[in-house]
C-alpha cells in the first residue's frame, strides 16, 4: 500500500502511525511505551453548561463542526427538509438514502477511495449507530456501523464496523473473537499500528488514554467484517480487498477517536507483508519454529501450514489439509490483548503448571500465560478437528514444546510447563 494519510493528523506522528495528543500546551500522554496517543480533552464546567467557550484547542474539533459532521444531526436536517423527522433520538438505527449530501459512512470516517475500492460504482446504503456505552453491559460495546452495496434491488456486498471492549474476566471474546480476528490469514498492520488485517477481517486497537482499560478486559477495538472470515478467492482480488478494507479500519478507528473526544489520529501503514500463502509442513521445524518437532503420528494429518501476524500483536500458525486448518496455535505478545484470555487460563479446564506462569487445559485447548520482558504472553494451543483417525491428543502432545520453542524465539526462555497427568 502507499504511504498516504488516513483522516486528520495532530502535531507530529511517531512510527508514522501512533495517534498523538493535539493539547496546546504540550502536555503528552504516552501507553508506557513511548508512543504517543490520544487523549481526551478535558471538557471545563462552563463549557459543559454552555457558557461562554474558549476558542478551540488545537486537536479538538469545535462544536459546532461536530454537529454539523454529525450523521445524527445530518440525518434530522435532512430528515427535516423533506418533511420526515424520523426521530434521531428514538432509533438506534438510520438508513443514509443521501449519501453524497451528508459526511462520510460510519461516524463521518469513510473516504470516497474506501467506499468505492470495497463497493465499486453501486448504490450503497449505510446504517449506523451512535457510538455509546450500552447500557445493559456498561462499556463493552458502543455501537457499530453497516454499509450495504445493491445491484439493482439485491445486495452484493456488506461491510460491518463495530466499536466495542474485548471482555477478558467473563470469557465472551475468548473463543468466537479470535477465531476470526486472530487467524493465520491475518498479517500484522506494522508501523506501529496495534492490530491485523486480511481481505475478509481487520481491526485496530483504539488508544488506551482515549478509552481507558479495567483489569481483566482487553484493549477496545474498531473491527471490520466483510464477507465469510478466510474467504479467498484470488491473490488479485484478495490483495485488492485487503488494501480497501486496512483503509476502512484505520479510517474508521480515527471516526471513533473523535467521537469519542479525542484529538489525534492513526496513518495508514506504509505498506503490507505478502498474502499469508499455505507451505508444505516441516516436520522438523513446525510452523517455522526451530527446535518443535511435530510428532510422527501427526503428520500425515498435517501436510500444510501457514504462519501469520510476525512481528505484530500475535503469531498464527495453522496446520492441517489444504482446505481448512486441524491445528491453531497462538502466540499472543500483545500485553493488553493477553487480557482476553484472562478467565481461560484461570478457570477453563485443569490446571497446566510452570515455573514462571499458569495456564489450563481442557483437552482440545490449552493456554498458558507467562511473563516476557516486553510484558504478559499467552501461548495457546487447539485442536480444532480430529488427526490420525479421530484422535484428539495433539494438544496434549504439543503444547510443552510449543512453550518452550516459542519462549525462546521471542526472548522469553526458558519455560517449562507440565501437563496434568504428566
Amino acid at each position: 500500500m502507499s504511504g498516504e494519510e488516513t483522516g486528520a493528523t495532530d502535531g507530529t506522528e511517531e512510527n508514522g502511525a501512533a495517534a498523538v495528543d493535539g493539547n496546546e500546551h504540550g502536555n503528552k500522554h504516552g501507553d508506557g511505551n513511548g508512543e504517543r496517543t490520544a487523549v481526551p480533552e478535558p471538557r471545563g464546567r462552563e463549557q459543559e453548561c454552555g457558557s461562554a467557550e474558549p476558542g478551540p484547542v488545537p486537536g479538538r474539533v469545535p462544536v459546532l463542526r461536530r454537529l454539523l459532521r454529525s450523521r445524527t444531526a445530518r440525518a434530522v436536517t435532512a430528515a427535516g427538509l423533506v418533511g420526515a423527522l424520523l426521530g434521531a433520538g428514538a432509533v438506534a438505527w438510520r438508513t443514509d438514502a443521501l449519501p453524497s449530501a451528508g459526511p462520510a459512512p460510519c461516524w463521518d470516517s469513510l473516504s470516497d477511495a474506501t467506499v468505492s475500492g470495497l463497493f465499486g460504482d453501486r448504490r450503497t446504503e449505510v446504517e449506523e449507530q451512535s457510538l455509546q456505552a450500552d447500557p445493559r453491559d456498561g462499556k463493552s460495546s458502543y455501537g457499530q456501523c453497516r454499509v450495504t452495496s445493491y445491484k439493482n434491488d439485491w445486495a452484493r456486498r456488506q461491510m460491518t464496523v463495530r466499536v466495542h471492549r474485548l471482555d477478558g474476566l467473563e470469557g465472551t471474546d475468548a473463543h468466537e473473537w479470535p477465531r476470526e480476528y486472530l487467524a493465520a490469514g491475518l498479517v500484522s498492520l506494522g508501523d506501529g499500528l496495534p492490530g491485523m488485517t486480511s481481505s475478509t477481517r481487520a481491526w485496530l486497537a483504539l488508544p488506551q488514554s482515549c478509552t481507558g482499560r479495567d483489569e481483566f478486559t482487553g484493549p477496545t477495538v474498531v473491527d471490520v467484517a466483510m464477507g465469510r472470515a478466510g474467504l479467498e478467492v484470488s491473490s488479485e482480488i484478495d490483495q485488492k480487498d485487503r488494501a480497501a478494507l486496512t483503509r476502512a479500519v484505520v479510517e474508521a478507528a480515527n471516526g471513533a477517536i473523535r467521537e469519542f473526544g479525542c484529538s489525534g489520529a492513526y496513518r495508514a501503514p506504509r505498506d503490507l507483508p505478502s498474502l499469508v500463502a499455505q507451505r508444505d509442513t516441516e516436520a522438523d521445524a513446525f510452523c517455522g519454529i526451530k527446535g518443535l518437532t511435530l510428532p510422527p503420528a501427526y503428520r500425515k494429518s498435517l501436510v500444510r501450514t501457514r504462519v501469520g501476524g510476525d512481528g505484530g500483536p500475535a503469531r498464527i500458525c495453522e496446520s492441517g489439509g489444504r482446505r481448512t486448518p486441524k491445528l491453531r496455535m497462538t502466540t499472543v505478545t500483545d500485553a493488553a490483548l493477553t487480557e482476553i484470555f484472562s478467565r481461560d487460563v484461570l478457570r477453563a479446564g485443569l490446571s497446566v503448571k510452570g515455573a514462571k506462569g499458569y495456564g489450563r487445559f481442557d483437552g482440545a485447548r490449552a493456554l498458558y500465560r507467562a511473563p516476557c520482558q516486553t510484558g504478559p504472553v499467552v501461548f495457546m494451543v487447539e485442536q480444532l478437528e480430529p488427526v490420525a483417525d479421530g484422535n484428539f491428543g495433539l494438544t496434549r502432545a504439543l503444547l510443552p514444546g510449543y512453550v518452550a520453542a516459542e519462549a525462546e524465539r521471542i526472548g522469553c526462555g526458558p519455560l517449562k510447563v507440565t501437563l496434568p497427568g504428566a
